[in-house]
């Protein structure tokens, strides 16, 4: 095996997992390269794709204690020999870049989702989450992470980024140029099957995602129905705002084929992310053949398109015009945009997103 696809690890079923997936999948002879395969991404690992050899993952016994972010920099700065002779290999995430050292020759990519927020645009809000006393060892934690980061990104023959919003945060943070490929959305899996009376929410249980944020929203409006298809660190949190409220149900992380089915049953899909990366679930609902509510900045620009294939409320969203969202995209409405977000979504296809990355390899 001279060929890979590194990744930082497998957490959930994720954009970024599931890229790393398609890529490890769908290029031949590639495999695909992690730290750790979490629980909720167990069922990843087992699809039939990876299942000859197609996975390799770097963490055992001895770093299984941890963190999941010093194991991933320790797997991946010491236990990457292999790569002295590899062919090409494709970077992704944060930590998996730091392998690039023990890469002797060979072509070397870099698929960047974003540069890491908590040491670039992000730094003071992840700062403000430590206590005082530690704020100036975080500070050292970040600094010194971003400076291997910057070192190995130099090594990289071609980076490329998931969006024109990363390309952006790559060129104003780190003064690197890349190129744009937009990360890939299985339009054959993704499929209509009826307009159900619910909303879907498909964002990851974060701050920055705010879902919390869509609850207020549908607490004022008793008569819409949630699905909240995700889970993350604020799942309490969130289940307590909304307790009581019998719109609102909580599925948590759902196996491939019962997100598919919630996704392919809803009237539409809502997701309103602080300046989103990309964002693959709004192309993955338009696959489905259902509109979204989304919000005018980040990734979604490039996606959805206001009035044709959903509704883009402003930014910095309040409840009030997230209800007006909600209300005006009623069941017609929401029908007549079918026809146009799948043809948006096929413009994502998986088909296109690696014929683009063997161009890319092929020229490199």
């Amino acid at each position: 095996m001279s060929r890979y696809v590194l990744y930082d690890y497998l957490q959930v079923s994720g954009g970024a997992e599931r890229l790393s997936l398609d890529l490890a999948s769908g290029l031949p002879g590639y495999q695909l390269v992690v730290s750790r395969i979490f629980e909720q991404a167990h069922f990843l690992a087992a699809e039939e794709t990876l299942d000859k050899g197609g996975l390799r993952c770097l963490g055992g016994a001895v770093t299984r204690s941890l963190p999941r972010i010093a194991e991933a920099m320790a797997c991946f700065t010491w236990g990457t020999g292999f790569l002295r002779d590899a062919q090409t290999v494709i970077y992704s995430g944060l930590y998996a870049p730091l392998a690039v050292a023990n890469q002797a020759g060979g072509t070397r990519l870099y698929y960047c989702h974003t540069p890491p927020r908590y040491i670039y645009d992000w730094r003071e809000r992840y700062l403000a989450r430590f206590a005082e006393p530690l704020r100036p060892l975080a500070a050292f934690a970040f600094d010194t992470l971003g400076r291997r980061y910057e070192t190995a990104l130099a090594r990289m023959d071609r980076i490329i980024a998931n969006s024109e919003n990363v390309r952006g945060r790559l060129r104003r943070h780190l003064g690197l140029e890349s190129e744009v490929i937009h990360p890939p959305v299985d339009t054959e899996r993704f499929r209509w099957t009826g307009q159900g009376d619910y909303f879907v929410s498909l964002a990851r249980l974060e701050p920055h995602k705010r879902v919390d944020l869509v609850i207020r929203a549908f607490l004022e409006l008793p008569g819409q129905k949630l699905v909240i298809a995700s889970g993350g660190s604020e799942e309490a949190r969130l289940k307590a705002l909304a307790s009581g409220a019998a719109n609102i149900v909580f599925t948590g992380w759902q196996r491939e084929d019962d997100l598919r089915a919630c996704i392919g049953a809803a009237r539409a899909a809502i997701y309103v992310p602080t300046d989103e990366d990309f964002g693959m679930s709004p192309v993955e609902a338009m696959a489905a053949g259902k509109p979204v509510i989304g919000v005018r900045e980040g990734g979604l620009m490039e996606t959805v398109l206001d009035g044709e294939t959903g509704l883009l409320v402003e930014p910095a969203p309040d409840v009030e015009s997230l209800r007006e969202a909600i209300e005006a995209l009623h069941p017609s409405r929401a029908l007549a945009m079918r026809e146009a977000c799948e043809a948006q979504a096929a413009h994502f296809s998986k088909k296109l997103f690696l014929e683009r990355m063997e161009a890319v390899i092929r020229t490199s």
